[in-house]
Parts: C-alpha cells; sequence; structure tokens
C-alpha cells in the first residue's frame, strides 16, 4: 500500500509519504534546497516497500509541509523527535541526505535508543566549512534573486540541468523524470523560501558551517553506514571519509560516477546497498486500520 498523509507537530503541518505494510519501519529524511520527500526518495520509497515500512516527510517549507520553525539543524531535530512521537514504533532507522543527514545525525545522538540504523547520505553536519555552497549563499542575499532565478530555471529541462551542474557529478546524464521533479519543484512558489532561511542560519559569509558534529561522532552509539558520491561539488567526500573512521561500527560506501544526489543519479546501486544495511525485514505486518489511517498520524489518503 502506498499513499500521503499529514502529522501534525507543534505548530507544523508534516505532510508525508509511506508505502508498506510490513517490516521495519524506515524514516527517509530529505535536503534543503530544491528537494522534498518526491525528489530525493522517488525510488527509494518504491524500493523498499515490499519489505518495509516507508514514512518519507516534507520538511516544514518543502513539498506541502507547512509550519513556522527556525530552519536550523537544531528545530529540524525537534520535528523529526515530533513526527517519529506520532508513529506506532519504539525505533525506527533513518536515512537522511545533505541537511536530512545532518538532522538524523542530530536526532540519533540525542536518542540512540529510538534508532536501530542510521544512513547519512552526503551529510551535512560532518565538517566545519562549506566554502562550495557560498555562491547559494550569496545568491539568497539580494532580493528578489533567488525567486526570479528559480523561475528562469524551470522554463525548460535544459535550464533545469544547468542548475544540477553545480550538484550532481553529470547532468547531461540525469534521468527526464529527475530532471521534471526538479522543474515542478522550481515552479512552485515560494520553494527556496525555506532554504534561504537555512542559509542565513546555518552558513556564514566564511563558509563556516554552524552545525558540525565531528567531535561527537565517537560517541554515536548507533549502528551507521556512510554513503557519498566521490564526485559531489557540494559537500566534501573527505567529510565522510572521516566520519566513518571516528564513528564506532560504522561501514562507508563510495559511489563512483556520482555527485551530490546520490539516490537520484544512483538509484540502483544505492538502493541495493542501503537493503543491504538496513534491519532483516521479518515481514511483521502493520495492523489495518479504517481507511488506511494510522493512529497518531491524522488524515492519509491511497
Amino acid at each position: 500500500m502506498t499513499g500521503t498523509g499529514v502529522a501534525t507537530v507543534g505548530n507544523c503541518r508534516i505532510a508525508y509519504r509511506r508505502a508498506g505494510t510490513a517490516g521495519p519501519p524506515i524514516v527517509l529524511l530529505h535536503g534543503a534546497g530544491v528537494d522534498d520527500a518526491t525528489v530525493s526518495w522517488r525510488h527509494t520509497v518504491d524500493a523498499l516497500a515490499d519489505e518495509y515500512r516507508v514514512y518519507a516527510p516534507d520538511w516544514p517549507g518543502y513539498g506541502e509541509s507547512t509550519g513556522p520553525i527556525e530552519h536550523t539543524i537544531d528545530a529540524y531535530v525537534d520535528v523529526l523527535d515530533g513526527f517519529l512521537a506520532a508513529l506506532p514504533f519504539d525505533r525506527v532507522s533513518l536515512v537522511g541526505i545533505s541537511m536530512g543527514g545532518g538532522a538524523a545525525l542530530g536526532y540519533a545522538l540525542a536518542n540512540p535508543d529510538r534508532v536501530d540504523r542510521l544512513v547519512l547520505v552526503n551529510s551535512y553536519g560532518l565538517g566545519g566549512r562549506l566554502p562550495a555552497a557560498l555562491p547559494w549563499k550569496h545568491l539568497t542575499q539580494v532580493p528578489g534573486a533567488a525567486e526570479y532565478g528559480k523561475i528562469a530555471c524551470s522554463a525548460s529541462n535544459r535550464t533545469v540541468r544547468l542548475v544540477l551542474e553545480g550538484l550532481v557529478a553529470d547532468a547531461t546524464d540525469l534521468s527526464v523524470e529527475f530532471v521534471d521533479d526538479v522543474r515542478e519543484k522550481l515552479a512552485t512558489p515560494g520553494s527556496l523560501r525555506a532554504f534561504t532561511a537555512f542559509q542565513r542560519n546555518e552558513l556564514s559569509f566564511s563558509g563556516r558551517a554552524a552545525t558540525n558534529f565531528v567531535d561527537d561522532l565517537d560517541s554515536l552509539a548507533v549502528p551507521t553506514a556512510l554513503v557519498h558520491g566521490r564526485r559531489d561539488p557540494l559537500v566534501p567526500v573527505e567529510w565522510s571519509i572521516r566520519a566513518a573512521r571516528r564513528i564506532p561500527d560504522a561501514q562507508l560506501e563510495l559511489l563512483d560516477a556520482c555527485g551530490h544526489w546520490a539516490p537520484r543519479e544512483r538509484p540502483r546501486r544505492f538502493n541495493e546497498r542501503l537493503r543491504d544495511w538496513l534491519p532483516e525485514s521479518r515481514r511483521v505486518s502493520t495492523p489495518s486500520y479504517p481507511n488506511g489511517e494510522i493512529p497518531g498520524l491524522g488524515e492519509t489518503s491511497d
């Protein structure tokens, strides 16, 4: 069964995708910028649905989610805490890409008893400086520039690929479906407001990142896998290499010919490795609820 739903977390309305009725619960967390649960996790949700119960929420200000938050990693950890509290499970596995990886890591450090496995994909929060992100930050400082730029970039699939050149290994090799997903996101009014706030709060004009968990990694008490594209132009691959050395019980997968968006640039390889790392599914069924609604998560639809 696949569908969508809405959860109320504090003053936020959190929209999410869901799939699967059996197996261990997996929560997929997307990144910042031109992203939401569909953009990053379209293929992963489907790949896991036969063996796992999958939830892929949109952060506030992304996709269909709304609500006033500060757009910092700390704030996203609080949102995640509220979302997980509404799920009918004591423990879940977390998979986070980029900004979502930073939130997943922050949550796992604070709540190791609630996290079964942790997968960090091209993750934020593993280093002190992100100089490659500065052009995006500077763009957000010019009034109207980001909004005008995204409208211009959504004009055609060719212009979308030009945007993605700064994020992926080879924009000419991207699937049309991926480009269409990003183009739709760019065309959505206000789609970069949350990203602008995140840049303002988390990145200085020297490239210094406000969130850096490096000094906490040796205390991470959750089995962890790290995935990173070798040609990531945004987040240094060295971050994940260093983290894998410091985190107890960590595994590392470096993907060739892959940039910052591993689940969409190399979906087959990414999903194969993800299934290898996640808890073994014993096909424990989720109880049936009227209209597919799960208690505590509000309205859902198939």
